[in-house]
């Protein structure tokens, strides 16, 4: 579980500077990348709830 929160946390500092290009800089391609990143943690999110539930049955 570890590695999965380290995981989100990466993907969330990639979004968090992509999306900062795009509204601070106005780089266009900053904005596709920071979309991609929330994809990214969209699935990493879902698999830490599977995996926390999984979890918390033990």
């Amino acid at each position: 579980m570890k590695d999965l929160i380290e995981k989100i946390n990466a993907e969330f500092e990639t979004f968090k500077t992509e999306s900062e290009s795009l509204i601070e800089k106005g780089v266009k391609a900053a904005g596709a990348r920071s979309r991609k990143s929330t994809l990214e943690l969209e699935k990493l999110l879902k698999e830490f709830r599977k995996v926390s539930v999984e979890e918390s049955k033990k």
